[in-house]
This record gives structure tokens, sequence and C-alpha cells, in this order.
């Protein structure tokens, strides 16, 4: 069994809150110790705002769980300090391959475009992330930063008021009250936070269950995404295996719905499943079992006064499609620059509505792409499978049925259409960065474009002048001024500018457009950032 499991990286230590009479106040507290919850403290550690993060355990999670992690939070997990180090351990992957029965009907390649810094998509247990995400809590601490986490203390009771919220926190030593100007609950599709307050989380239960099985074996399989549909050694159900680093394995299989969960997870009944697939000639140990149950839900609002929701404490999916962590770090990256401006004074308070609008949006993307993927993966109708059954049949020799083929539509950042942050668009230029996309990466001549954007308010100008800095309303607003050059087909020209010959973009903390021009305007773009601060 791997060792990183049993190695407390956050122990209980004495906090001197746990000592003082009446509640200390803190800026912001975190609830848990996941992915999603270090990285809501990173962002704010990293613009100087006091954060404590509090989590009934002290270890990394349990089995790899989130493994699948696309190009979009590996971009933001890079401005959380650890985006290089995910690529560097993770394993990269391209290539996915869908099978009816026991032939290959489909092969689907995800190589992006050329010139990203980052891949497409890698394959990392999540417990490495977490451990990653603890050294980056570390380094800060190092700093002088203001973040500290709090192992085994556990919220067991929450109270909700205008301009705070009250905690009581179990600790081994007995219970303390703490209070917070804000608190961000991350803690999980089980939230207590969520419980405690008596909040909502509807949608719909699939009637089906999956077993995981995390297998450490020595295997020739290529590193590719295999999907099973109606499989040998599963029939009537579907099968997935991924490549972990370390020689893990991550093996999906379908069991139905009417199944004895703890009986399935023994290892008596799971080996002889895993020996059926793989063959009695692999060798291969059992890491960890799991059995998961479809279900896409939501909260009716991610933000309920100075409580905010991320994660899936907000929002629920069946993980085929690798929508649960990659989703939740997009709601970090949304939620941390607007909290900072609202808690500097720079922003009001009803600049977090826009994080309940923006995410949500988000949240039912991934909803419909996910429910969609299950429902092709598990008909529940006899006709609907004679129609998948079809499609599967028809996409082994006939490209127009393979894009209907639907074994998990992979994670793909949102664009926030719609939004109250966005001006109406004004150049005519790609579709892919409109007023609410997320910037693409594109090579430099000294680097790539999305580092130089940092995490702060930036005016891209392509082939055009501007101020080198503007300041609206105490937001400070600085140039990136970049040339296409003779290149009619340079990545940059390719993705900013389309059929124009000149461009200004406005482009917020977390890299989303919220403006863009074919050249500077002073009044437009002093809107503009007043619009994306939510003063318009």
């Amino acid at each position: 069994m791997n060792k990183i499991f049993e190695v407390p990286l956050y122990p209980y230590e004495h906090s001197p809150d746990q000592d003082e009479l009446t509640p200390v106040r803190r800026k912001v507290v975190v609830i848990g110790a996941g992915p999603i919850g270090l990285g809501a403290a990173i962002e704010m550690a990293q613009q100087g705002i006091e954060v404590v993060i509090l989590d009934e355990n002290d270890k990394v999670s349990f089995g790899s769980r989130a493994i699948c992690f696309a190009k979009r939070p590996l971009e933001i997990l890079d401005r959380l300090g650890c985006g290089h180090e995910m690529v560097e351990k993770g394993v990269e992957w391209d290539v996915g391959k869908v099978f009816f029965g026991d032939r290959q009907v489909y092969e689907f390649n995800l190589q992006p475009e050329d010139g990203h810094e980052f891949p497409a998509f890698i394959n990392l247990q999540q417990y490495f992330l977490e451990e990653y995400l603890i050294n980056r809590v570390r380094e800060l601490q190092a700093t002088g930063a203001p973040i500290e986490i709090r192992g085994r203390n556990k919220v067991s009771a929450i109270g909700t008021h205008p301009s705070h919220v009250t905690l009581e926190v179990e600790t081994p030593e007995g219970p303390y009250n703490l209070e917070a100007d804000w608190l961000i609950a991350c803690d999980g599709a089980n939230s207590p936070t969520r419980s405690m307050l008596g909040l909502d989380f509807v949608g719909r239960v699939f009637e089906d269950n999956f077993l995981i099985a995390d297998v450490i074996m020595e295997a020739d399989f290529p590193t590719e995404r295999w999907f099973w549909f109606d499989p040998p050694f599963n029939r009537g159900q579907s099968a997935l295996l991924h490549k972990q680093p370390d020689n893990v394995w991550r093996i999906d299989l379908q069991l139905g719905w009417d199944i004895d969960k703890e009986r399935e997870k023994r290892p008596e009944n799971v080996i002889p499943r895993l020996r059926e697939m793989l063959g009695d000639e692999v060798e291969f140990e059992l890491e960890w079992v799991s059995i998961y149950t479809f279900q896409c839900r939501r909260m009716e609002n991610f933000r309920h006064g100075r409580v905010l929701f991320a994660g899936d404490a907000a929002h629920q999916v069946s993980p085929f499609g690798a929508r649960g962590a990659n989703s939740g770090l997009q709601d970090t990256d949304n939620l941390g620059w607007k909290l900072g401006l609202v808690i500097n004074g720079q922003a009001s308070e009803s600049l977090l509505d826009s994080y309940n609008f923006e995410r949500i949006h988000g949240a039912d993307e991934n909803i419909l792409n996910s429910t969609r993927s299950t429902d092709f993966i598990t008909p529940k109708s006899d006709m609907s499978r004679l129609l998948r059954d079809a499609v599967l049949d028809l996409s082994e020799h006939f490209e127009f049925a393979r894009p209907l083929v639907n074994s998990g539509r992979l994670s793909v950042p949102c664009t926030y259409d719609g939004s109250d942050l966005n001006s109406a668009d004004a150049l005519n230029g790609p579709a892919d960065t409109r007023p609410g996309s997320s910037c693409p990466d594109a090579p430099l001549d000294d680097g790539f474009l999305l580092p130089k954007l940092g995490g702060k308010f930036t005016l891209l100008t392509i082939n055009t002048d501007a101020p080198d800095q503007i300041e609206v309303d105490g937001i400070e607003v600085t140039r990136l001024a970049l040339n296409t050059g003779t290149d009619p087909n340079s990545p940059l020209k390719q993705r900013y500018l389309g059929d124009a010959t000149s461009a200004v973009y406005l482009i917020r903390p977390d890299q989303h457009v919220a403006a863009r021009r074919p050249t500077y305007d002073e009044n437009l773009f002093h809107a503009a950032v007043r619009r994306a601060t939510g003063k318009e």
C-alpha cells in the first residue's frame, strides 16, 4: 500500500485561537483541504489576504480519486504554483480508443494545436496534487504569506450573520469558536456545511454503479484512454482503462443498479473481475477500490450571504468526462480575484453575485454534457440501447457517426456568455476569444502568453498602441504589448485577431476576456473595467 496515504501532511497543532475568551475573527476561512479548498486558500494568500484552512483529516485523500486534469486547470494550477510539477509527474495522453464488444470502432486524438505550454490532458492521482498544494502552502508560509492549515479541526456548527460567519470547531483538545468575514465551503459532495445550513442539492441520480479499482501492475498497454461498450469480460456493461504514474492503472467497471456495494468491494470479488479483463498472465496488486453512483446535482445558488460554495460541495457530476476537480478549480479561479477585490474595498459585495451566475453557467454546462454521456453509456430502455449500438456499429466504418459516440465528453473551459461583467464584442475576431472566453495560450519569442498575463487585470494590445498603465476606481490595469510580425499564420494572430489587423483586449485576473476592440478608446475601456468589476 502506498505510504503517502499514511503520512500526516498537516498534523494537529494547538492554535492560539483556542485559548482566546472571545472568538478570533479571520478574514477568510476555507473548509476542506482537498484540491479545491487548497486552491481557494492559495489564491487568497497570493493576494496577501489572511486565510485559514480547516480540515477534519490530516492526510491526503485515500485512493486516486480525480485523476484526469485538462489543460485549462493545469494553467490555473501554474498560477497557484504547481502546474509544472503536475505535468512532470503526470502521464500525458492524447489518444482515446472506443471498443464495442471485442473490436475497436473509433479512435480520437486530443493533441491540441501547436503553441501551448501545457498538454491537453494528464493523468495524475489526486493525492499527488494534494501533496503539491500542501507544499505550496508551506512555501507561502515561509515567505510570510498569511495562510494557515489546521488538521483535525472539524467544523461542527455554523452560524450566518450579515457581517460574518461563526464556527464551532472540534479538535483533539476540545472545541473552540472561530469567526470569519467570509467562509468558502469546499467540503465535497456530501458537504457538512451545506447540511448544517439546510441548503438544497438537487438533480438526477442515475440507476447505475461503477467499480473503481486502482491496480499496480507492469503492463504493456499503451498510454491511451480505452473505453469498452459491452466488452467480453463485462457483458452488457462498460469498462474504462487509464494509466497513471508509478505503474498504477485506473479501471472502471459498470456493475448495474441492484448490487450489494460492500460485497462488490471485497478483494475476493474484485480480483476475479480484473483477471477476466486483464488475463491470467498479468500480475497485479490492488491499491484502492471504491464504488460510485452516477449523480448530476447542484445547489440552486453557490452564494449564501458570506458563505460561498465551490467544487463538489456546490455541484456534482458523473466522473466520465473529467469535470469534477477540473470544474472545481475553475470555481476557485473565478471566485478568488472577486473576493479579493471585495475584501480590499475595490468592489462591492454584489460582484460576488457574478461568481454565482458564471459558475452556475459552468455547472449547468457540465451537468448537461455529463448527463448526455451517462445516458449514452447506460441506456435505460431497449430502444435507446438499440440506437446506441447502431451508432457504435456505424462509427467503425463511417466518420459521420463518430461524433455521436459519447464515452464521456472531456472537460473544456467554460465561456461566460451572458455575464454582466462582459462588454459588448466590438472586434471582428475569432469566436474562441469573444468576451467571456478563457484566453488560449500562444507561443511568443520569449515564452508563452498566459504566464505574462499572470493574475491581474491586463490590457493586451496587438499591433496597436495604448497607455502602459491605466487606473480605474483603484483598479490598476497593466499593458502587455505584442505584435504578430509578418507571419500571417502565427498562433497569436489566428487566436486573437482572425480577420482583424489589430486588437485591444481587457483580460480579467482569471484570464477570461472582459472586452475587446480593434483599437484603444479611453472612455470605453474605462467603462469596461468598471463593468468587469461589477460597477456598471
